[in-house]
């Protein structure tokens, strides 16, 4: 009798829908042909910025997708809420998940991260002379990562916006952030300095989900790997 109920409550567990975290914002719009590409028809509530829904049906009814920041796309497929993620590399590379495994680089949101500094201050104070600087980001540990490849200490002050507002107002020496166009750091008189990492996004799984529904997680490798063709 217990193994009967043991097996019931597995297949009840196998039949749950595989669920998709999308990031929302300019990626999001970003995933929409990639998305009909790989026959994903998401409720069109997914694309309602006024909508307060964080769970959205598909024409799958084995898919449910997700819509949370950017920046906890990672998380939430690490710790199997989600089994599926569409995640910036700027993010895994902050977060280092052993619990993700990336196959695909699916080319979308390009951009980078970079290091930033005063306009002013650019070719007058040389960066190989320095023992420890003052950074603004939120990524400190990409931010700690390059600076310590230098031989450079790296005194992170962590914020999560207005990176651009702390050179000017003396919390940091420069800032660590991601880098579309640059328009905003010209127009806080800032210029890009230095490019740590080029960034995309890129398709996430959850370890654990490949390993227990190998078959169902590989089709939608698959399916988005077709896509990108």
């Amino acid at each position: 009798m217990t193994a009967f109920f043991a097996t019931e409550a597995l297949e009840a567990e196998v039949l749950q829908p595989l669920v998709l975290a999308l990031p929302k914002g300019r990626i999001l719009k970003e995933c929409g042909k990639l998305l009909a590409r790989a026959g994903i028809v998401p409720a069109a509530a997914l694309h309602d910025e006024d909508s307060r829904l964080l769970r959205f049906p598909t024409d799958d009814p084995m898919l449910d997708v997700v819509r949370v920041r950017p920046f906890d796309v990672a998380t939430f497929v690490a710790f199997g809420a989600a089994q599926i993620g569409i995640c910036g590399g700027d993010v895994l590379m902050e977060f280092d998940y052993p619990e993700i495994y990336a196959p695909l680089d699916l080319g979308i949101g390009g951009c980078r991260v970079s290091v930033a500094e005063p306009r002013g201050t650019v070719g007058i104070d040389d960066p190989s002379r320095w023992s420890r600087v003052r950074v603004a980001t939120k990524y400190p540990n990409i931010a700690r990562r390059h600076y310590a490849a230098r031989g450079i200490h790296a005194d992170v002050v962590h914020l999560n916006g207005a990176m651009e507002l702390a050179p000017g107002l003396g919390i940091a020496q420069v800032i660590v952030d991601l880098v579309a166009t640059g328009s905003t750091l010209a127009a806080n008189g800032l210029v890009e300095s230095e490019v740590i990492a080029p960034v995309t996004s890129r398709l996430i799984v959850n370890r654990t989900a490949l390993k227990t529904q190998p078959e169902a997680m590989g089709a939608w490798i698959a399916r988005f790997r077709k896509a990108l063709a």
